[in-house]
């Protein structure tokens, strides 16, 4: 899913380094949300929506996961393992090619109504419904016939691969083997979204259905909405009728939109925040000898990267771009700025997910980026036109975009302008191509190299490039109904290949994900994907 931060932050190195040597966790207003067993966490940016079907970005996707429940989520303590979540028990067949779910037999909707297995086959024909334009459909498109329906080559949900044996039973039919596909289904893709609310909201294809909005918001998770007060806070209250609320050890949590990361900090160290979402990186060696107690650094499967819009000139000509890529010296940013353990990325998928074979085709080489640019027109950078790079509005972006900029500007004399967008803003500028070079973030929606290739298909609601390549979508429809492991990743790679050889992106860096959190704080674990199991948070 998207990031908001795909930078670093600034903050200035003295004042930092007396604010942490000074403060610590606690604070009047954090020391009463313990009190009252409410959880205060700084979330980056004013959710777009938090209709699950529809949001594609981290803020929303943190709150949306205390308010909706898969058929599965995480384990409360070990981050490569699953625990029931909507579905009490699942199974598969021989092959992996079927999928059985069986219903909490106490699940309830936070109005108290049953959440039944039918719920969830509307919930998917909802997603899958070309109309509604969700940008995460194709993650569905392992199921049988979920691809054929999505893009209106039928009309007939019954040849879905989904079905309601009975209230209690859902079964599932995939295209191919897939092993994972219980991993799958806890994100918020396959989340189910209220069948009553969404019909009188405006119904399955209506973008625009409110149902979502607002205290009247119909979830299943174990939370559900108290307050939505724009661009200050949104409150989530615990809910009584989630199947497994005496687990529940919050009364609630309020996410509050901080964009700047010093406001973040400042609200952290001042005692107003439990947890923060994310850290200055270039002050980790700070952080570290000053606050070790309420620094984490956990894995983190994550790409941070650069955009270029190949609909547009003079992005459209495969040399101008590799030139590009091959002019950003990764070990350097890292090294000299970030200095908070991220790699080199090398290729799209992080070398993090060690089943998979890494790639090593992105490298810095200065020399063939100057010919480059010089066989496509552009020799030192003459004739180049005008072009931008666009970030979202924090100085953590900006700097990072400065960087690259300066580099792109000596070694290859060619000229970039810099613009920010706030997050909404900036996530329809994506969605519309209306940008030159940009940057962006893309954190695993689950352990899978899919989860980083399957984006960037011709037909992907997240494929913010404009690049459209048969060969790269061929060899990833391939992967789906491969009958091995070992085939599968044999044609993700290839597929990884063909993309990094057209180079409708600069990889730059897979990051860490560094934070503080208030050492009265139990339960947060290392979460390579990022999102916590805010059920299982409590105060000691």
């Amino acid at each position: 899913m998207t990031l908001p931060r795909p930078g670093f932050r600034t903050v200035t190195c003295t004042l930092l380094a007396a604010a942490l040597a000074a403060c610590g966790s606690g604070g009047k207003e954090a020391d009463q949300a313990i009190a009252d067993k409410i959880l205060l966490v700084g979330n980056e940016a004013e959710p777009k929506t938090l209709d699950s079907q529809i949001n594609t970005g981290m803020p929303e996707a943190r709150i949306v996961s205390t308010l909706c429940e898969g058929l599965t989520q995480m384990n409360a303590t070990d981050d490569t393992k699953l625990a029931p979540g909507a579905a009490a028990s699942w199974e598969p067949n021989d092959d992996f090619s079927q999928w059985t779910f069986h219903m909490q037999p106490n699940g309830k909707w936070s109005d108290g109504t049953p959440v039944k297995a039918e719920d969830f086959v509307y919930s998917w024909q909802r997603i899958l419904t070309p109309a509604l334009g969700a940008q995460y459909a194709e993650m569905l498109y392992v199921i049988k016939g979920a691809e054929a329906f999505n893009r209106g080559q039928t009309t007939d949900f019954g040849t879905v691969g989904v079905k309601a044996l009975d209230d209690m039973t859902l079964q599932v039919d995939l295209v191919g083997p897939t092993p994972f596909f219980a991993e799958l289904v806890k994100h918020h893709s396959f989340f189910p979204v209220p069948p009553k609310q969404v019909q009188a909201g405006g119904g399955m294809a209506d973008r625009a259905n409110d149902w979502a909005s607002g205290t009247n918001f119909v979830c299943n998770g174990p939370f559900k909405m108290k307050e939505w007060s724009t661009n200050k806070l949104i409150e989530v209250e615990k809910n009584p009728n989630y199947w497994d609320a005496a687990n529940v050890a919050l009364n609630g949590i309020r996410f509050y939109p901080i964009e700047n990361s010093q406001t973040e900090t400042a609200m952290f160290m001042g005692g107003q925040l439990h947890i923060t979402s994310g850290l200055q990186l270039g002050k980790f060696p700070i952080v570290q000898k000053t606050n070790p107690d309420e620094l984490r650094s956990d894995p983190f499967l994550a790409l941070i990267y650069m955009s270029f819009n190949t609909t547009r000139k003079p992005f459209d000509d495969l040399r101008v771009r590799k030139a590009l890529s091959m002019t950003i010296d990764r070990k350097a940013i890292i090294d000299n700025v970030l200095k908070a353990g991220q790699t080199p990325a090398t290729g799209l998928v992080p070398a993090a997910l060690t089943s998979y074979p890494t790639s090593d085709i992105v490298k810095y080489d200065e020399a063939e980026a100057k010919k480059l640019l010089a066989e496509a027109g552009y020799p030192g950078g003459k004739g180049f036109p005008p072009a931008e790079i666009l970030t979202i509005s924090n100085e953590d972006n900006r700097k990072l975009a400065e960087i690259v900029q300066g580099m792109w500007r000596q070694k290859l004399g060619v000229e970039f302008t810099i613009y920010n967008q706030e997050w909404k803003v900036y996530l329809a500028t994506l969605e519309s191509l209306d940008f030159d070079v940009s940057f962006q973030a893309w954190s695993a929606d689950y352990a899978y190299p899919t989860t980083f290739l399957d984006i960037f298909t011709s037909n992907s609601g997240n494929n913010h490039t404009g690049w459209k390549n048969a060969q790269f979508d061929s060899l990833i429809d391939q992967a789906r109904v491969a009958p091995t492991e070992a085939e599968r990743m044999k044609l993700l790679s290839d597929s990884e290949t063909v993309l990094l050889n057209d180079a409708p992106v600069a990889p730059l860096y897979w990051p860490r994900r560094n934070y503080l959190v208030d050492t009265r704080v139990k339960g947060v674990i290392p979460r390579a994907l990022s999102i916590q199991s805010y059920k299982d948070i409590s105060f000691e």
